[in-house]
């Protein structure tokens, strides 16, 4: 019957030995939250989707899109439209994480503004990205991307479909 406290005090310290070890996995997990941008608090996590189909614009978790407010376009010369989403988000963490993405991404910035609301301009070859960032009722922060590429360009034809002449 001297077994069963040995047993006994085995489990025991095993049970505590793990309880130990999965604290201290959760306490350097809250040491070090998910910051894919690696600049501190206030950050927001990893992308949650791409707008659209266009896999070079990226947008945040906490944006939810917005069917009712978005519309999109593809012709056999041109690919483009509004999208909206709407999150909790501060505009300023917003404007920093779409910034990031988008250079990350190749994206140039040609254009900022800002009053009540962001505006931003990027631009590719052939592409080009406006955004506006405005913070709304109930500290939802809106994000609204009109973009445009045209298709025929990057083949070097207008949208016509017409050779475009080299100088």
């Amino acid at each position: 019957m001297k077994k069963c406290p040995l047993i006994s005090r085995i489990l025991l310290f095993s049970l505590v030995a793990s309880t130990l070890f999965l604290s201290g996995c959760i306490s350097m997990m809250n040491m070090y939250p998910s910051d894919p941008m690696g600049s501190g608090s206030g950050m927001l996590p990893a992308v949650g989707s791409f707008a659209d189909d266009i896999q070079d614009i990226v947008v945040p978790v906490e944006m939810e899109w917005d069917r009712s407010k978005s519309m999109a376009i593809k012709t056999e010369s041109f690919h483009g439209g509004i999208w909206h989403y709407s999150g909790s988000v501060e505009t300023a963490s917003l404007k920093d994480y779409m910034s990031r993405a988008m250079e990350d991404s190749n994206w140039k910035l040609v254009g900022e503004a800002a009053s009540g609301d962001i505006m931003l301009a990027f631009v590719k070859p052939h592409k080009t990205c406006m955004m506006t960032i405005s913070e709304r009722d109930f500290r939802k922060t809106s994000l609204t991307l009109y973009v445009t590429i045209d298709k025929t360009a990057a083949i070097g034809l207008n949208p016509f479909g017409e050779a475009i002449p080299t100088k």
